[in-house]
């Protein structure tokens, strides 16, 4: 019998409708499907120049719906990768609207003790997985024209509009080597972690997170930021290689068919399966 193609998937998130039109043109051959559970929508397709199949979905704000949301489509579609991406305030004077941030690390800064002596942080972090960072890195070496960043990224459950609030005072202090500022990545990040995929946190740089920031979504600013992170995002997948595969033989392929899809099967005595190497220039 025909043994059905089952090309390794990677999965990229976005919270806004204008992240997510940055990132739909990069899918060729889309395919709508609708998770049976809870329906969210996943357009699906391929990544040239790549053996992956891309799934990207809109999951809406928050740190909390981004985790349930990816958790979900982790456990339905098996991804390697994780990576979330789109817009973010930025939060270091030198780091440009335009800019790119990776997040070698993803704060989640919702968390403390208060006592009479005042707030106590209890910081909570997760690491962006080392074969997505230095995919990101080559990838960045390839982009002249891109400025990327290598910072950690915070998530909080607010939109920062005012550098002298207290929930910019609180970053200052207690996560002082954030560059951006987002409300999703967290989320992402935590289920991945959980579920033991890569994961990775890209952000475009829309803003300063101060009083400026409706003047520069007017003029624009949001839509250029996101097509610069979409643009990281998938220069990052091009260069990726997770741990456990290897290279074809003259570096032009990737080994990912260890395994098979035998559902809806009927089988009689043993199967037998090889390791394939799939190249770009073979579909």
């Amino acid at each position: 019998m025909s043994v059905p193609d089952t090309q390794p998937t990677v999965l990229v998130l976005t919270a806004l409708a204008l992240e997510y039109a940055a990132v739909r043109p990069y899918i060729e051959h889309r395919q709508e499907l609708v998770h049976p559970g809870n329906g969210t929508v996943v357009e699906a397709g391929l990544l040239s120049g790549t053996p992956w199949r891309l799934a990207a979905a809109e999951l809406g704000e928050g740190a909390r719906n981004s985790a349930a949301l990816t958790a979900s489509l982790i456990g339905w579609l098996d991804p390697r990768a994780v990576v979330f991406t789109g817009i973010a305030g930025g939060l270091k004077p030198d780091i440009a609207l335009g800019d790119v941030v990776v997040g070698t690390k993803v704060y989640g800064i919702h968390g403390g003790k208060v006592t009479p002596e005042g707030t106590l942080g209890r910081p909570e972090a997760w690491y962006g997985s080392n074969a997505l960072v230095q995919a990101a890195r080559s990838a960045a070496r390839d982009m002249p024209d891109a400025r990327v960043h290598f910072k950690p990224i915070a998530t909080g459950d607010v939109v920062l509009a005012d550098a002298g609030s207290e929930t910019a005072r609180w970053i200052r202090e207690h996560f002082n080597d954030t560059a951006a500022f987002e409300m999703e990545g967290s989320g992402a990040a935590h289920a991945a972690h959980l579920e033991g995929r890569d994961a990775l946190v890209v952000r475009g740089i829309s803003d300063h997170a101060d009083h400026d920031k409706s003047a520069a979504d007017a003029g624009g600013s949001q839509e250029r930021a996101a097509q610069r992170a979409a643009r990281v995002t998938m220069g990052v997948l091009r260069k990726y290689r997770p741990p456990g595969g290897s290279p074809g033989p003259d570096g032009g392929g990737y080994a990912v068919g260890d395994h098979s899809d035998f559902r809806y099967g009927t089988f009689h005595g043993p199967v037998v399966g090889k390791q394939v190497v799939i190249r770009a220039e073979d579909r």
